[in-house]
């Protein structure tokens, strides 16, 4: 059986590899996340997985994490490489914890949760981040295409346990209301608009 861990490796080797292919003149090109340009999301996605790592690395430590560690990391001259060190580096933590049975403190959500959960909110995350980034350069087919099916079903079995309802409309919150699903039974579909991506979302910028 696949792990979570193994699994968690696809997600963020996936999303890693649509941010390599993002040249500066994208940066500012709108994306699926409302309000947000390409250079927001992508330093948003930086500062969750440093944050991420240094959750799971305060646990193995003993010590104690607050939202600082999770704040955007600005993407300097080189956006590809900076993000690729968050994501070597929540990568790197998980796999040092792996048998950790302490649960881990994520101080944005005020609780903590066991490692495997911890894994799966990170998954979910990047998996849904990376085709926001593809979906923002017009490669979104080509992003799905290539997560094979354990992920994608890893991915929907947390996206369906993510509460729906008011608060996703707080400044702030995680994940936009949820979208019907019309008659698609593709559960990549199904994952986007549980999270509130529309699958046919098009940026203005590739249009114009």
């Amino acid at each position: 059986m696949t792990t979570i861990y193994a699994l968690h490796r696809r997600a963020t080797a996936s999303a890693a590899l649509v941010v390599r292919t993002v040249q500066p003149v994208h940066l500012d090109h709108p994306t699926p996340c409302a309000g947000w340009d390409l250079r927001t999301l992508l330093e948003h996605m930086t500062g969750e997985d440093q944050g991420f790592a240094a959750a799971v690395r305060a646990t193995l430590a003993r010590t104690d994490v607050d939202d600082a560690a999770f704040a955007p990391r600005p993407l300097g001259a080189a956006p590809a490489t900076v993000h690729a060190a968050g994501a070597d580096a929540v990568v790197s933590a998980f796999a040092e914890a792996t048998g950790l049975d302490r649960p881990v403190l994520l101080p944005q959500f005020g609780n903590s949760f066991p490692l495997e959960t911890v894994a799966g909110f990170h998954l979910i995350d990047t998996l849904v981040h990376g085709w926001d980034v593809a979906a923002t350069l017009g490669t979104q087919n080509a992003y799905a295409a290539g997560l094979d099916p354990d992920l994608v079903a890893a991915g929907l079995a947390v996206a369906e346990q993510v509460p729906d309802g008011p608060a996703r409309e707080a400044p702030g919150a995680a994940f936009a209301p949820a979208l019907p699903t019309g008659a698609s039974t593709d559960p990549w579909h199904r994952t986007l608009t549980l999270l509130g991506r529309n699958p046919a979302w098009t940026s203005d910028a590739l249009v114009r």
